[in-house]
């Protein structure tokens, strides 16, 4: 294994590659947007958690010490006005969301961040920042007595999307406030409503806008400049185009270097999400599906591109699987092991696809070409412990081939316990001499897509 190229990322702020270099040599400082707790999170969120668990792991394999990110929105109008939907409090709900995430993360196999800060636990942070901003001159208390951004005040806006301020329509997740100076300012800090959450502030009792919360949080945890911003494509604008504006103009000019995004989730060539009403929760698919198999659909595309979501895709992605599968199997549970410093056994062909701003379709392709490689080896009986070790290493920073080999065969919408009293009642057929009766009980099974295997320590079944 040779040395592998330099870690280049494409930054959306530059809207170019480049080769990455830290803030501090040896530390990322990474701050990813999370969800807003109200609801379960959908196939459009999964990706989100997919794309940055990767990068997370493949950083800390390059030798950083990461420090990772990634917040909680847990006070917001939909948040309020979903608590009072189902009678219940606030806390109630988000604490009930924010464990449901923590299922459905764990479930894809993501690795928990450094911290999961809550918006409201940075209260006191949101405060200063915008006492910052009203002292340099950036917000102004309006007649309403909400805390509103001037934008034109801040000449870099629209440097990260990329959009003329000039044909800007204003946008923001909370009410329009008429005593606007000017159409495209935002609230920093709006005065609370009779019956809604609201914390003390220098303007009155009230609670913070969306955007300010993710700048406070992120310099709260990462410092005034840290290195890598991410979420997806969807928040670039307004939601991090805010963040810079805010944070740059209160810090006086430093926050984020890197900027990552991933791309939509589509269904029928429309954006996934719940406004439109075209989404499927992470539970929905991974009734029908292994949370493997969709972590390996989402894989197999660039994170910059759009993911087109199907069933048929989704199959495809768990036929590749069942492959690597069968090589784990093959080499055997006892064989298979965790490796230790994969900086000696990761493929140069690998390492340089992930240094390629993490390009894991290539990097699966190297995952895939190792398993081909390995099985070769074995049918011959010829040594494989470098092609073994490579296959763990690689499976292991893309977060798949998790589950044993046996069981992955055995899970699914399958009866398994009709099944082994079938295979039972085959295997007692072969020992009558009765090989009619038994190859019909493997045709029966076959037709379901069930497939024996007879080994030396007896019958095994796998679904295809």
């Amino acid at each position: 294994m040779t040395q592998a190229p330099k870690l280049t990322l494409f930054n959306s702020l530059s809207r170019s590659k480049e080769a990455f270099t830290p803030l501090h040599a040896g530390k990322v400082g990474m701050y990813v947007c999370g969800v807003t707790v109200y609801d379960y999170c959908h196939v459009g969120h999964a990706r989100v958690m997919v794309v940055f668990d990767v990068i997370y792991r493949w950083l800390m394999q390059l030798g950083f010490d990461v420090d990772y990110v990634r917040n909680f929105t847990d006070v917001d109008d939909k948040i309020i006005k979903r608590a009072a939907e189902r009678g219940v409090s606030i806390d109630e709900l988000t604490g009930a969301m924010i464990e449901a995430f923590h299922a459905d993360a764990d479930a894809l196999g993501c690795l928990r961040p450094t911290h999961e800060p809550r918006a409201t636990g940075h209260m006191h942070a949101m405060i200063a920042m915008i006492e910052s901003l009203i002292a340099r001159n950036y917000a102004y208390v309006s007649d309403s007595g909400d805390v509103l951004y001037a934008v034109r005040r801040f000449a870099g806006y629209g440097q990260l999307s990329g959009k003329n301020i000039d044909e800007l329509e204003s946008g923001s997740r909370v009410d329009v406030d008429e005593q606007k100076r000017d159409p495209l300012d935002f609230v920093l800090w709006k005065m609370a409503k009779k019956g809604e959450p609201a914390w003390a502030s220098p303007w009155g009792e009230g609670r913070p806008g969306w955007h300010i919360e993710c700048s406070a949080m992120s310099c709260g945890h990462l410092g005034e400049s840290f290195d890598i911003h991410g979420g997806g494509m969807d928040l670039k604008f307004p939601h991090h185009e805010n963040e810079i504006a805010q944070a740059q103009a209160a810090n006086g000019g430093k926050f984020a270097r890197y900027w990552l995004h991933n791309g939509f989730v589509n269904i029928n060539a429309e954006k996934m999400s719940k406004s439109l009403g075209n989404f499927f929760t992470i539970r929905e698919v991974t009734e029908r599906y292994h949370p493997e198999t969709l972590r390996m659909f989402m894989l197999g595309t660039h994170y910059r591109s759009p993911l087109d979501f199907s069933d048929a895709a989704l199959d495809v992605a768990k036929t590749g699987l069942d492959r690597l599968y069968e090589t784990k199997k093959r080499v055997g549970a006892s064989v298979w092991y965790e490796i230790k410093d994969r900086s000696q056994v990761v493929p140069e062909g690998f390492a340089a696809a992930m240094n390629d701003d993490f390009n894991t379709p290539e990097a699966l392709a190297e995952l895939f070409e190792v398993s081909r490689q390995l099985n070769r080896a074995l049918d011959a009986g010829e040594a494989a412990a470098g092609l073994t070790d490579a296959m763990i290493a690689m499976s292991d920073l893309l977060g798949v081939l998790q589950q044993e080999a046996d069981a992955w065969f055995q899970s699914g919408d399958v009866d398994s316990v009709r099944i082994e009293a079938h295979i039972e009642a085959r295997k007692q057929a072969r020992k009558d001499r009765d090989f009619t009766r038994a190859d019909a009980i493997r045709d029966e099974l076959a037709a379901e897509g069930i497939v024996l295997e007879d080994g030396p320590s007896g019958t095994s079944w796998k679904k295809v």
